[in-house]
């Protein structure tokens, strides 16, 4: 399905980007099954009804690629990334079709880079340009929108077969839920380093729910839970699943807990966890959005996605490995790589001495900088 080019002239198109862009999801594929959760190849549909039976999601795989992975949906989230990053920037017309340098994709999303990697990430393209989604979420009860993730995708390799730069064109269903308002969440970095499927799932519906429902956190049935998640195997298999993730409680920015019950099926509970330990983001005013909310409830109910770049602080003390931060010195430092919390005290004094506040709007931009221009430990 890809296409490779080789005109060498086309390269400059391809211009370097931010390998530590501030991540964004697509808020409304957050919660429901649009994704396998394994990286086996999976023909099995997907078919998923709301409890009111309101909300429908319907995906089917195509039999050479199988259906597109939770760990495919990296690409969408980098893509939506840079469309924020458009959007944040002014740009009077954001494209549907981004140049994007594989190199800078791969990194960001702490992939390895290499040979290897170029060809997993051209599969994995081609499984979300041929997987089809059926859904009424957004266009409402009466109307099902048919789609693949990304309408196109192509290569540009220079004489010597490496590849370059790519052309991805993003399905507009997709293009049009991020640049909607409150179309995106901020998402932990250190999400990329969940390597279990179900876990990233999971981080992505606390993300969702928990994210702005208080210290109590958001509680969901076990059973509601499988539904949403689309899972391939049987509901007992995902409970026994859903309980060990719970009891290694390991989820980046959030904290997990069983809730057993005499009369019906356990509660899992998410809750954001205390600030000074994890990411602090400010959490989202509404757990969930309405298909197709009014105006003023709009307006009420969503914040634009620059709120959510604002309330990332550096901390002003302490160590930074359990924080966003960590993820970005992990991805951004030089190896062999100096001690974390040196580099937290000595950007603390660069930020003094330049008058910079530890809440700048690009902050984590100016700390991945900051740590690609360090020295190796010695």
């Amino acid at each position: 399905m890809a296409r490779d080019s080789h005109d060498e002239g086309q390269v400059d198109l391809f211009l370097p980007q931010l390998t530590a862009l501030p991540l964004r999801d697509q808020r409304e594929t957050m919660e429901r099954p649009f994704f396998s959760l394994s990286k086996r190849k999976r023909l099995k549909p997907i078919d998923y009804v709301s409890p009111d039976r309101k909300t429908t999601v319907h995906v089917s795989a195509n039999s050479e690629y199988g259906l597109a992975t939770i760990y495919d949906l990296d690409i969408l989230i980098y893509c939506a990334s840079v469309l924020i990053e458009h959007k944040r920037r002014g740009s009077n017309d954001i494209p549907q079709t981004l140049n994007v340098v594989p190199y800078d994709m791969l990194r960001t999303l702490k992939r390895e880079v290499g040979g290897r990697a170029y060809e997993l990430l051209g599969n994995a393209l081609d499984r979300l340009q041929s997987t089809t989604v059926k859904t009424n979420i957004r266009a409402g009860d009466a109307v099902e929108t048919t789609f693949s993730w990304i309408d196109s995708h192509s290569q540009l390799k220079d004489r010597a077969g490496n590849v370059r730069g790519m052309r991805i064109t993003l399905a507009k269903w997709f293009y049009d839920g991020v640049l909607m308002e409150g179309g995106v969440l901020a998402i932990d970095p250190a999400y990329f380093s969940l390597t279990g499927g179900r876990e990233r799932w999971l981080y992505r519906v606390a993300r969702k729910h928990a994210g702005g429902a208080g210290a109590d956190g958001f509680a969901i049935s076990m059973p509601t839970l499988y539904e949403k998640s689309g899972a391939e195997g049987d509901y007992r298999r995902f409970k026994f699943e859903m309980s060990k993730i719970a009891k290694e409680n390991a989820l980046p920015g959030y904290a997990l807990s069983l809730e057993t019950r005499d009369d019906a099926e356990p509660l899992l509970r998410m809750m954001r966890r205390d600030r000074n330990q994890e990411e602090a983001t400010r959490p989202s005013p509404t757990p969930s959005p309405s298909p197709s909310p009014s105006p003023s409830t709009s307006r009420a109910n969503y914040r634009d996605e620059a709120i959510e770049e604002l309330s990332i602080n550096f901390p002003d003390s302490g160590h930074i490995a359990h924080t966003a931060f960590g993820a970005i010195a992990r991805a951004n430092l030089p190896s062999p790589q100096r001690d974390h919390g040196m580099i937290a005290d000595e950007f603390r004094a660069f930020l003094r001495q330049r008058d910079i506040a530890f809440d700048a709007k690009n902050i984590t931009q100016i700390f991945a900088t900051f740590c690609a221009k360090q020295r190796p430990a010695t």
